[in-house]
């Protein structure tokens, strides 16, 4: 019987999640909207066929442990130790925050002081696979906002930890007062600086070792069942010897490997299933809803959406720009912190064994994660609007915001023009963008670099290279480059948004500027031609080109044959007008 429960449970949870999924993302919606509604459908409280809610849960969390080693694959403790002067203060500041206002809005609305603060705490944690969808979805994952977010959601996940070894202290039946929560504490740093040491430094040791000698076999299946007992060994690990989630054990697997010549290997093989499994902890969220809590207690609801929706962002949003970030980037970090998730059942399930909480208390945060969870990927969208928004309406804070973020980055006005000498501009300074520069010193065109890693710019300006620190999609940045005098304007960034916004006010300073766009993704082509770029370069067609001259020189053809059959695989790729040599324009 068993047997059949999970095998109904993964196809009825898979067949719902792709059919919802698709007919969300059809119409513009995240797809994680149509897997919670799959949840909903095959849940008990709708008609219809029920899935076993206890094995697709256990399933999902599956897929938590593999997402977390993914993205440990790809952070880098650099990265972590980068963001750690906003990623400590931010989440725990956040937390407290969230903690004391659902506390006190709880309170007034009739619990008591212990439930709003356990309450408090459990909304107060945002969703690791909510987080981490979101941002990949939107190219954002392995940007200065991704990392910030990475970083803020492992130090609210060790903030957690303590809450979950410090609740029995204090509300349990043996709670022994001040000193038990000192030594609970404590208890709790030392499990936790314990699973760091022990992972760094033996599994740091140990797994590139294990996976060499698996590799040395030749077997992929090896391979991949090796990065699997990997990743969920030190998950369960973690939760069973060290006491801290199954998710930060997973992460930290994750960056062990990312650190040893196996982590793009352990990627692409090792990990197909996890986007699979990770759906169905939406699906598995779903099917906890129950329509009658919204009916019961719409009050509540409500309450708790406004902490998690307003007060956790805005508390972000401050302490992002007080850390003199970027008005786009603490937006971002503050819009896609604006969820909860997993964690929060977890604390939550802690409060009701503690007789804590009551009874409605579950209901009512399954419905404001569905809802949060629903709405967060669409607002995440919507950034670019409200930052221009904000822009338009209160320009003077805009202005104190960008000034802040330069820091000591100032510029005393636009980059004046060297007489006799051609400028270009440059926007990003990744490999393409160092290459595209130094082409151009060598042919003796004055570069000036857009960039917004304030550190590069630092670095740039004491080379004695121009750099400017800015976001390219606002008009003064342009301005401030000396777009108005500049020869040509080079988008090198693969992950600059709003091309056409940026081509366009290109233009209305210098309508003569000549633009070469690169992008990612061939579909795009059309798009910023059409905005008026002089020249688009795609990565996939640049590598289909390459590939078709390796292919064609290796099977011996001549030069013109090459020459020939590139012009026709071009033209396919590109179209007609990348084959003709492009003027600038009048």
């Amino acid at each position: 019987m068993h047997n059949i429960d999970l095998i109904l449970t993964l196809t009825g949870g898979f067949i719902a999640a792709l059919a919802f999924g698709y007919i969300t993302h059809r119409i513009g919606l995240s797809p994680i909207v149509g897997y919670l509604l799959a949840g909903i459908l095959l849940g008990p409280h709708t008609p219809g066929f029920v899935a076993n809610a206890t094995m697709a849960e256990q399933l999902a969390e599956i897929g938590v442990i593999l997402l977390m080693f993914g993205v440990g694959l790809q952070f880098h403790f650099q990265e972590l130790l980068a963001v750690k002067r906003i990623a400590i203060p931010g989440a725990v500041v956040q937390s407290l925050v969230a903690t004391i206002i659902a506390a006190i809005v709880m309170h007034g609305l009739g619990w008591s002081w212990p439930a709003g603060i356990v309450f408090g705490l459990a909304i107060s944690v945002a969703s690791t696979v909510v987080l981490t969808r979101v941002l990949a979805d939107n190219g954002d994952l392995h940007t200065p906002t991704g990392h910030i977010s990475i970083g803020w959601l492992v130090m609210e996940d060790l903030f957690t930890v303590f809450v979950l070894v410090l609740l029995p202290a204090v509300f349990g039946p043996g709670a022994t007062g001040g000193n038990g929560i000192i030594v609970a504490m404590g208890w709790a740093g030392v499990k936790i600086l314990a699973l760091v040491a022990f992972t760094f430094l033996v599994g740091g040791w140990v797994i590139p070792r294990l996976l060499t000698n698996i590799a040395k076999t030749g077997s992929r299946e090896l391979f991949t069942l090796a990065v699997l007992a990997v990743a969920l060994g030190i998950a369960v690990g973690s939760a069973k010897l060290f006491g801290v989630s199954m998710a930060l054990g997973a992460f930290l697997a994750g960056m062990v490997v990312g650190r040893s010549e196996f982590s793009v290997r352990a990627a692409t093989e090792a990990l197909p299933m996890r986007d699979a499994f990770a759906v169905l902890f939406f699906v598995s969220v779903g099917m906890l809803f129950d329509w009658r809590s919204v009916v019961d207690a719409p009050l509540f609801i409500l309450a708790t959406l406004a902490v998690i929706l307003i007060g956790k962002p805005v508390a972000a949003l401050v302490i992002v720009l007080l850390m003199r970030y970027p008005l786009r980037v603490a937006l971002a970090v503050s819009v896609v912190l604006a969820q909860i998730g997993e964690f929060s059942f977890i604390l939550a399930t802690m409060g009701r064994q503690l007789d804590i909480l009551p009874a409605n208390a579950t209901n009512i945060l399954i419905a404001a994660a569905i809802l949060s969870i629903t709405v967060n990927p669409l607002t995440y969208r919507f950034i670019g609007t409200i930052e221009k928004q904000i822009e338009r309406f209160a320009p003077g804070f805009a202005r104190w915001v960008d000034r802040r973020a330069k820091g000591d980055t100032p510029s005393a006005g636009p980059v004046p023009a060297t007489p006799g000498r051609h400028r270009a501009i440059v926007v990003g300074y990744g490999p393409v963008g160092q290459t595209v520069t130094r082409l151009l010193r060598d042919n003796e065109i004055e570069p000036t670099i857009i960039e917004l890693n304030v550190d590069t710019v630092q670095r740039l300006r004491a080379e004695g290279v121009s750099a400017i620190y800015g976001d390219v999609s606002r008009a003064e940045t342009l301005t401030q480059a000396g777009a108005a005098t500049a020869s040509a304007l080079v988008l090198s960034a693969s992950s600059i948004v709003d091309g056409r916004e940026i081509i366009r006010q290109a233009r209305e300073l210098n309508p003569k500027i000549r633009v070469l766009a690169r992008t990612s993704y061939l579909r795009e082509l059309d798009v910023l031609r059409a905005a008026g770029a002089d020249a688009v370069f795609s990565g996939e067609g640049e590598v289909a080109l390459a590939m078709t001259e390796s292919i064609l020189s290796q099977l011996g053809a001549t030069p013109e044959q090459i020459e020939r059959e590139r012009l026709r695989v071009r033209d396919q790729l590109f179209g007609a007008a990348a084959n003709a040599t492009t003027e600038p324009r009048a």
